[in-house]
């Protein structure tokens, strides 16, 4: 959407070093607001900026690959931000990012906080704040590996699958239930990812373990996949089932700290409403 018109500037120009990179980040502000080029005439009326100085700075930009050029007087962001963006992509860390928001969580509500990750046909455990209170055996231990239909994670990852992925791995599987809580066949499955898919949080209901009840929400990445789940585990009888919004809550505040959002055109489950169980 263009955004309003600022007044062109006029008379003689500031060329400070500062200000010359205010006026880089204001061009690629507004060109990153658009799908397709934009004009020198629209650029120059969306920042504010003379059409000479517009054309000046972005013509350096192009030099470095920060914007191209596209038809004769339009311009698009430059895949020499791809690059950057990558490298800086590649030096997040998804546990760095969640442990903050982990530990907070967990303060809150003062159960067990886990993130796992899929591997194949299971989840991983990497990282874990334990309530140090549990009266079960929690499975959830860092490192620890568990089926994915029979964990919450896991549910969030079948989830992302198609109807006939979801089939494929109940074929692989067998799916092996672990108490008599476990869904052993496709067609409770697949009623069960449905429900994860409307209500985009994930139940294990002492399907892994009898007597642990456990809910999660999906961490997505700046393209909208799902790089990891957030779960909180607790004996089935201090189970609260207001957690649901606090996880996803906390879901999207990793999510978002690590470009979740921050693209257009990226899935997103925010409007799914959890259900309470």
């Amino acid at each position: 959407m263009p955004r309003p018109a600022r007044p062109p500037e006029s008379g003689a120009e500031a060329k400070s070093p500062i200000q010359v990179i205010e006026r880089m980040m204001k061009l690629l502000d507004v060109l990153s607001s658009y799908h397709e080029p934009v004009s020198l005439k629209q650029l120059a009326l969306e920042t504010g900026l003379h059409p000479s100085t517009a054309h000046r700075i972005l013509a350096a930009m192009a030099v470095a690959g920060f914007v191209e050029r596209a038809d004769p007087g339009t311009y698009r962001l430059g895949i020499r931000l791809l690059e950057l963006g990558n490298v800086v992509k590649s030096r997040i860390s998804i546990r760095g990012a969640a442990m903050p928001q982990m530990q907070a969580l967990h303060e809150k509500i003062g159960e067990s906080v886990n993130l796992g990750v899929r591997q194949g046909d299971e989840i991983v455990y990497v990282e874990r704040t334990s309530s140090g209170k549990s009266s079960v055996r929690v499975v959830h231990l860092v490192g620890a590996r568990a089926p994915l239909h029979v964990t919450s994670v896991g549910k969030l990852y079948l989830a992302e699958d198609s109807k006939e992925n979801l089939r494929n791995y109940a074929r692989r599987t067998g799916l092996p239930g672990a108490t008599p809580a476990s869904i052993t066949s496709v067609a409770a499955l697949e009623k069960e990812i449905d429900r994860v898919r409307r209500h985009g949080v994930a139940y294990d209901n002492e399907e892994i373990e009898q007597g642990l009840r456990c809910v999660a929400a999906a961490v997505r990445d700046d393209t909208g996949e799902m790089v990891a789940g957030l779960s909180v585990s607790a004996p089935a009888e201090r189970y609260n089932p207001e957690w649901a919004a606090l996880i996803k809550q906390t879901a999207d505040a990793i999510s978002a700290a690590v470009g979740h959002g921050k693209r257009a055109g990226t899935r997103d489950s925010a409007h799914a409403t959890p259900l309470r169980q």
